[in-house]
C-alpha cells in the first residue's frame, strides 16, 4: 500500500522526465555546436518571473474549484443511502415487491455508475437510469405507499442527477483556456531561452535549465490534472483525482443488503 501511495505522490513527476531528458540532451547540443547565442539578462528573468506569476494565479484558480469538488462524491454518496434507507423501509413496512426489484436496480446501478466515471458508459445513459426510476415510483404508488415516502424518494433522484450533472460539467470545461494558452508559450519560451543562454560554469547552467524545466513542466501538469478531478479513464484514482472512496463503499453495502433480502426471501 505504502508503495503504490509513493507512485501515485510522484506520479506527475515520472510522466514529465522524458521532456526533463529531451531538454538535457537539447542543452548539450546547444553547448557542443555553439548554439548558445544569448546572454543572461533582465528581460529573460522578467520572462521566468511572469510565469511563475501566472502559474500561481492558475493553481489558486483550479484550486478552490478542486475543494468544491471534493465534496461531491460524499453528497452523491448521501443521496445514494439515503434511496437505499427508505426502499429498506417501505420493503419492511409494506413487504413490496417493487422495493425489492428497486433494491437491485440501485445495486446495478452503481455499477454503471463507475462505469461511467471511468468513461465505459455515455452520460445520456446514466441519466436515462436515473430517470427510470420514476417507473418504481409509480409502481410505489400504485401499491398505495404513503405520498411523503414518494417525495423523498423523487427529492433523492433530483439530488443524484444534480451531482451526476456537475461532475459532467467539471469533466468537460477547462478553466479559463486562454490562460492555459499563454502559460505554454511562456513555458515553452522560457525553456528555449535556457537552452540558448551562455551561463558559465556550463555544468550550472545545465541545472539551473533542467531545474527550471521540471519546476514549470510540474506545475502545468498539476494544474491540468487539478482541473479535472474527475479524470478517472487515464489512471484511475490517482494522487490528483477525487477519493470515490465514499462510493465504494456504499457499493460493497448495498451488495451486501441485496445478498441478505435475496436469502431472507428464499
Amino acid at each position: 500500500m505504502n508503495f503504490k501511495k509513493s507512485v501515485q505522490k510522484w506520479s506527475i513527476a515520472i510522466r514529465i522526465l522524458p521532456l526533463v531528458g529531451l531538454v538535457a540532451i537539447l542543452k548539450f547540443l546547444s553547448h557542443k555546436f555553439g548554439f548558445e547565442v544569448m546572454e543572461l539578462n533582465a528581460l529573460f528573468t522578467s520572462l521566468v518571473a511572469g510565469t511563475i506569476f501566472l502559474i500561481g494565479f492558475l493553481v489558486s484558480g483550479v484550486l478552490s474549484d478542486y475543494k468544491e469538488s471534493e465534496k461531491i462524491p460524499s453528497e452523491l454518496t448521501a443521496a445514494l443511502r439515503a434511496l437505499l434507507d427508505d426502499t429498506l423501509t417501505i420493503d419492511k413496512g409494506k413487504d413490496s415487491v417493487t422495493a425489492k426489484h428497486f433494491l437491485l436496480f440501485q445495486r446495478d446501478f452503481i455499477q454503471s455508475l463507475l462505469g461511467w466515471l471511468s468513461k465505459k458508459e455515455r452520460t445520456k445513459t446514466i441519466l436515462d437510469q436515473i430517470s427510470s426510476m420514476n417507473d418504481f415510483i409509480v409502481a410505489f404508488e400504485k401499491e398505495g405507499i404513503q405520498a411523503n415516502y414518494l417525495i423523498k424518494l423523487k427529492n433523492e433522484q433530483s439530488s443524484i442527477r444534480k451531482s451526476l450533472m456537475r461532475i459532467d460539467t467539471i469533466r468537460d470545461t477547462d478553466f479559463v483556456g486562454s490562460a492555459y494558452a499563454i502559460l505554454e508559450a511562456m513555458g515553452f519560451l522560457t525553456v528555449v531561452g535556457l537552452i540558448v543562454i551562455k551561463i558559465e560554469p556550463f555544468y550550472a547552467s545545465l541545472f539551473l535549465t533542467l531545474l527550471i524545466t521540471f519546476l514549470f513542466s510540474y506545475m502545468f501538469r498539476l494544474i491540468k490534472d487539478l482541473d479535472n478531478p474527475f479524470d478517472y479513464a487515464f489512471s484511475g484514482e490517482s494522487g490528483t483525482e477525487i477519493s470515490l472512496k465514499p462510493i465504494h463503499d456504499f457499493e460493497e453495502e448495498i451488495k451486501s443488503v441485496c445478498h441478505k433480502n435475496v436469502e431472507n426471501n428464499k
